[in-house]
């Protein structure tokens, strides 16, 4: 049952009927009891009038009895069908056994043998609820009864009079309930309308002013999506744009030093036009290198790891994957470990994350470098985290930058090298996936990167 309109349909109707029902269970079995107790009460009456009526008379028992026995026989007793004009019946019988007179509607068979008080009793396959009372001045005793199949027939007609209403009305009462549980979903229908009639670029909040309170969360989500969808976009353009932008400058230099190469016969100018052609060609490939590093910790989010990673071996493993970098900037790299007394430092995370972290750190501080100079990667721990410190002997960048130079294709004021602004953003990204950090110092040892790992 996926609709919710049916659903909700469904509740309710078995939540009426189940209550309903409930509802007839309780009429029954009070209209019983009450209808019991009314009928009981009557019975009693009818007897002690009986009794008195015949004490203002004076009646004579036997007399009567006599007279009784000579006259015609009485007719055998005829229950009064589906009416209810004759549903007491009344006895007075001597207290030697004998008939002294009954109404039309009793049997001829006395109705119970008990002297006082109410009896039930089975006469000719007739049950009788009977009320007895003892006249001792007159020395008789009055019987009154009821029929229990017309008392029971009485309640059934009650009951069947509250529920046949009931049982007509229930096709109008569905009819009801499915009308009220569409119109109570009709702001869904109306949502659900105004966001299939947008188009892709359409990404304004919906209005939660006129939505029922139960649909505003709904609404709300819907919003804060509409506004992740609507960043990622304006990244996703942004990103666009720097990306034609920069690849555009070294593949226009590589057009002008292939055409200079080619008209010039001069064999040192043809060197240094190759020379700068190689020297775009790498940061062409260094530029596209970075951009599927981008895409890489972008679609890290969506695939988890958790995989032990050894610090130690990665750093010494990016820096011999550098050897041609260093070589051209004439920079080495030293590694400095932790000593044996410390543990080694593993992290749990996504590999391609960390090596991410460190290559592009390594490549900067590389570029940066003087020639002749020294990279120093320092490997440490530091309560529940691995730290990662590198160090050029660089000027760094501008304090006043510091805050800025996360952001994508940011090169600084005065910048430095053939960086294309993507290194730092791609390490601040990809530690915000790790729960690292990132930060910068300014020393005596010169310019140091430092990268924080959660054990």
């Amino acid at each position: 049952m996926n609709s919710i309109r049916v659903r909700l349909f469904a509740i309710l109707l078995a939540t009426t009927g189940t209550v309903w029902l409930f509802a007839a269970v309780w009429i029954y079995a009070s209209t019983q009891a009450e209808v019991e107790r009314v009928l009981d009460a009557r019975l009693m009456e009818a007897a002690r009038m009986v009794s008195s009526l015949i004490t203002d008379h004076q009646i004579d028992p036997a007399a009567a009895a006599s007279a009784a026995t000579a006259s015609v026989p009485p007719a055998p007793f005829e229950q009064a069908g589906g009416s209810y004009s004759r549903q007491l019946s009344c006895q007075i019988w001597s207290l030697q056994g004998s008939l002294v007179s009954r109404s039309e509607s009793a049997p001829a068979t006395s109705l119970a043998s008990h002297t006082n008080g109410f009896e039930e009793t089975e006469i000719d396959g007739e049950r009788w609820r009977v009320y007895a009372v003892v006249n001792p001045s007159l020395g008789v005793r009055v019987l009154v009864g009821d029929s229990l199949e017309i008392r029971e027939r009485l309640i059934g007609d009650v009951i069947k009079g509250l529920l046949v209403p009931g049982i007509a009305i229930l096709p109008v009462l569905a009819a009801l309930i499915w009308l009220s549980v569409g119109r109570g979903l009709a702001p869904l229908t109306r949502i659900a309308e105004g966001l299939a009639s947008r188009s892709a670029s359409e990404l304004h909040p919906v209005d939660a002013g006129s939505a029922p309170r139960e649909v505003r969360p709904v609404i709300r989500a819907l919003n804060s999506l509409f506004g992740r969808v609507a960043d990622a976009r304006d990244r996703e353009r942004s990103f666009t744009a720097y990306a034609a932008h920069e690849l555009k400058t070294p593949l226009a230099g590589l057009k002008t030093q292939a055409q200079i190469a080619l008209r010039t016969d001069d064999p040192a100018v043809q060197r240094d036009a190759l020379a700068r052609i190689s020297t775009s060609v790498d940061r062409t490939s260094r530029m596209v290198r970075q951009l599927i590093d981008l895409a890489a910790v972008d679609a890290s989010q969506d695939v988890p790891s958790a995989e032990s990673v050894d610090i130690a071996a990665l750093v010494g493993e990016i820096a011999s994957e550098l050897e041609t970098l260093l070589t051209a900037n004439n920079v080495r790299v030293a590694v400095e470990l932790p000593d044996q007394t410390q543990q080694q430092p593993l992290i749990q995370g996504n590999r391609i994350l960390v090596r991410l972290v460190i290559r592009n750190l390594m490549e900067n501080a590389v570029q940066h470098s003087p020639s002749g100079g020294e990279v120093r990667c320092l490997i440490h721990l530091r309560e529940s985290e691995a730290v990662v410190d590198i160090l050029d002997q660089g000027a760094g960048f501008p304090v006043a930058e510091e805050n800025r130079v996360t952001e994508r294709f940011f090169r600084g004021s005065k910048p430095q090298g053939q960086g294309s602004g993507l290194g730092l953003s791609i390490v601040q990204m990809a530690l915000d996936r790790l729960g690292g950090s990132l930060a910068f110092e300014r020393g005596g040892r010169g310019f140091a990167a430092r990268a924080s790992f959660p054990l």
